[in-house]
């Protein structure tokens, strides 16, 4: 399977850490494919040395911007102009088909047989599911398809400022089209989605290969206890992420690349985010958990328009463990 592989993409050195759980996480599943990053020109020297160690390809790409403010600004994310640089996924013609797979991803099981699927094959995004998520697909890489994807960048622009906008209205017709380039959602479980969906979690959950840590906070914006082994949270967003998958990505963070990371930092700083004592290279200061305010008390009917709206209190009366308790007891 040599002229096969898993891509993913590292713009600066926390996406990268990302990419290095992602790969590792292949590794550890054994894949048999080739597993290949596409680095920005801001990446570290020590952290592409890490990244050298884990997978097979370290390609440095151009960071293409889709310069489209007025959409980046509608979507409150300008940080997603940059993820144009995805597209230079298709510029591997080396490999005969791959599988992309965002930074903030990370596999449980095995997912080679996603290399049986054509491109563009995809799950649908929970937001919006008649378009599909560009957090893991599948694709030929092609120089024509590359050129024509600029092209449409050029002509078109993007409905939501960001690569999703630019690959949906590309394959306009994946919703319609062909049923077998439909990825069941434990291909890109969305870890936002678990919460709106509780019941089908509780029911399909255990059956998931990958969970997509979507959000504006990832996994290492958080601090990681290694004498606890705990998570702690963060102050902007504590609660989208499912707690479970949060602290086996830090777990693995934490055992089998923090090392790599030390090795190559040798003295020179950088923040890991884990606490374990002294560690001398924990440069920045720690996030501390994050103690929301008692929320005021509500009707039922606002807190329906509140679920409704997708303002449901996660952190209070609508909290996972509130939710499960309260399915525990409907169902006994």
């Amino acid at each position: 399977m040599a002229d096969q592989a898993f891509v993913t993409l590292a713009t600066n050195d926390n996406y990268a850490k990302g990419a290095m759980v992602l790969g590792k996480s292949l590794r550890n599943h054994n894949t048999s494919r080739k597993l290949v990053v596409l680095i920005g020109p801001h990446v570290a020297e020590p952290t592409r040395d890490v990244l050298h160690k884990l997978f097979d390809e370290v390609v440095q790409v151009d960071v293409l911007d889709s310069g489209d403010m007025a959409h980046l600004s509608l979507m409150k994310r300008p940080d997603l102009g940059i993820t144009f640089t995805k597209l230079h996924c298709w510029n591997l013609t080396q490999y005969s088909k791959c599988v992309f797979m965002d930074a903030d991803t990370l596999v449980l099981a095995n997912i080679d047989e996603l290399f049986e699927r054509e491109e563009l094959s995809a799950a649908p995004d929970p937001g919006w599911p008649d378009c599909f998520n560009s957090g893991v697909f599948v694709f030929r890489p092609s120089k024509d398809t590359y050129g024509k994807l600029l092209t449409h960048c050029e002509e078109k622009g993007s409905f939501d400022g960001g690569d999703q906008g630019v690959l949906n209205s590309y394959y306009s017709d994946w919703a319609t089209a062909d049923i077998s380039k439909h990825l069941p959602f434990i291909y890109n479980l969305s870890s936002i989605a678990i919460y709106s969906y509780l019941p089908a979690f509780k029911q399909y959950g255990h059956e998931a290969k990958v969970v997509h840590f979507l959000g504006k906070v990832k996994p290492w914006n958080h601090t990681f206890d290694t004498k606890s082994k705990s998570v702690k949270g963060h102050s902007q967003d504590p609660s989208t992420l499912h707690p479970d998958y949060l602290l086996q990505w830090w777990e693995l963070f934490s055992t089998s690349v923090l090392p790599l990371m030390k090795e190559e930092y040798g003295d020179k700083p950088f923040h890991s985010g884990c606490e374990a004592g002294e560690d001398v290279h924990d440069v920045t200061p720690k996030v501390h958990v994050f103690q929301p305010p008692a929320p005021p008390q509500i009707s039922s009917q606002q807190r329906k328009q509140q679920w409704e709206q997708g303002q449901a209190d996660y952190m209070g009366m609508d909290s996972f463990d509130n939710i499960q308790r309260k399915l525990d007891s409907f169902l006994k």
